[in-house]
């Protein structure tokens, strides 16, 4: 079976609780769209949470978000390996945790799906005031952003599974108050914006926003989990 949900943290006890009550085995998958937060402690912190994710009856398959870097930036052993159609970064020792590269094209269940990581961190300047991880970057570059739209203009897919959204899609109700949205970088938004405007797809999955949330075809979740190509409330 395959399910997708939003951001975790870290909070395993959110995947362990899930596990025990669909009593999953590590034939399942659960997508996490973003700030799953195994690779932000970047010392034996992240290590404790992915021995225990890696003992719990699920596949996780990782999109990265803005609280996390990069897995080939850190210190950890990650190796590509081929998986449902496309390549994951993965940890010899935690083989049912797959990290999702940044434009790749995946299917599960026959269905097409495209990867877009990634955010811009509205906290980023308390983060670095407080001596909190912040990762530069955190975003996709304008050299990723030009070559992976130069190899999916025009093209179809069933989903796409990203960390934040196009510009248009973008939840405003939950914008905090006290940020200045003239001091947010969306360009990675207005750059999905783009992608959305010239490929076809079914449904838009994303995270980000810290709410369960849908917009026509685009699916923003949270804390829920749902069965992947499901709305929200199906």
């Amino acid at each position: 079976m395959l399910y997708i949900t939003g951001d975790i943290h870290g909070d395993i006890n959110k995947v362990a609780d899930f596990c025990e009550f669909y009593n999953t085995t590590q034939k399942d998958i659960l997508i996490l769209l973003g700030d799953v937060g195994f690779n932000y402690y970047l010392n034996e912190r992240d290590e404790l949470m992915k021995t225990i994710a890696s003992e719990l009856p699920i596949t996780l398959f990782c999109i990265r978000g803005n609280h996390e870097a990069r897995p080939l930036s850190t210190n950890c052993d990650y190796i590509p390996k081929p998986f449902c159609g496309g390549m994951v970064l993965q940890e010899e020792q935690f083989p049912n945790i797959k990290f999702a590269m940044d434009g790749e094209v995946y299917y599960f269940n026959n269905k097409k799906c495209l990867v877009l990581g990634g955010a811009y961190s509205v906290d980023k300047q308390y983060r670095i005031m407080m001596h909190w991880h912040w990762f530069p970057d955190e975003q996709l570059s304008k050299t990723e952003r030009n070559t992976i739209y130069n190899n999916i203009a025009g093209d179809t897919f069933d989903y796409i599974l990203s960390h934040t959204c196009p510009y248009d899609t973008r939840p405003t109700h939950l914008f905090i108050p006290s940020i200045n949205q003239s001091m947010v970088d969306n360009s990675m938004e207005k750059w999905m914006q783009r992608v959305a405007d010239n490929i076809f797809f079914d449904k838009w999955y994303f995270g980000h926003f810290h709410d369960n949330w849908q917009n026509d075809n685009y699916i923003m979740l949270y804390n829920k989990v749902i069965r992947l190509g499901e709305d929200l409330d199906e």
